[in-house]
């Protein structure tokens, strides 16, 4: 797992799957368009959701949450990464969300 800036995030999010793992009350303060949102808690249910073949940056709230999501999708055959700073970075660099 590596760590990314919200600008290389922002780069790839449109050939890579962003993840957004906060909780539903934290996704309504805002979301990176096009996120897929599956709570850090539902993840082992839903992980069919995310397409095996494409990389898959990993967001939550500050970044300590998709360290951990990132390590355990890489550990099971996915190549993912987390975001630094999280959605809190995204927004304080002025970034889209909706």
């Amino acid at each position: 797992m590596s760590e990314i800036t919200v600008a290389q995030a922002d780069e790839r999010r449109a050939q890579d799957q962003i993840l957004d793992v906060r909780e539903d009350f934290e996704v309504a303060e805002g979301m990176i368009p096009g996120a897929l949102h599956i709570p850090m808690d539902q993840l082992g249910s839903r992980l069919q959701e995310l397409d095996r073949s494409r990389p898959v940056i990993v967001v939550c709230r500050s970044g300590n949450r998709s360290a951990r999501v990132a390590e355990a999708l890489n550990q099971a055959g996915y190549t993912a990464d987390t975001m630094t700073g999280g959605m809190v970075a995204w927004q304080g660099a002025g970034l889209p969300a909706h």
